[in-house]
């Protein structure tokens, strides 16, 4: 047996759509969007140029409520301006920073110290 080679989270959003623009302001790019007929929900891909992918979905039974996703970067300053936050130094040495998606969705942002980047 292969083991899986790749895990993408699947976030609960209320509208795809704005969060998927919300999620272009971190460095995500949109990959696709699909809807079965007008009226239904959507199912949103989006991911990083360094192959980071989170699925966005309308579809009320793909997940249980609000989740957490931890994204690692070598630029937190920058994304952290983006999003109005401030980047703190943890004790282990990481710089991090988090916010909430629109749809309560914690995103944990870190940039590992220099010795492990």
């Amino acid at each position: 047996m292969k083991a899986p080679h790749e895990a993408i989270p699947v976030l609960r959003v209320a509208d795809a759509v704005a969060s998927a623009s919300w999620y272009v302001r971190l460095g995500f790019v949109e990959d696709w969007r699909h809807q079965h007929e007008p009226g239904l929900p959507w199912f949103i891909s989006v991911s990083t140029p360094d192959g980071a992918t989170l699925f966005l979905s309308e579809h009320a039974d793909d997940t249980a409520g609000p989740s957490t996703v931890f994204l690692v970067t070598q630029d937190v300053e920058v994304i952290a301006a983006a999003l109005g936050v401030q980047a703190l130094v943890m004790p282990w040495g990481d710089r991090e920073c988090e916010t909430l998606d629109p749809d309560g969705n914690k995103i944990r942002i870190s940039q590992p110290a220099e010795s492990e980047i």
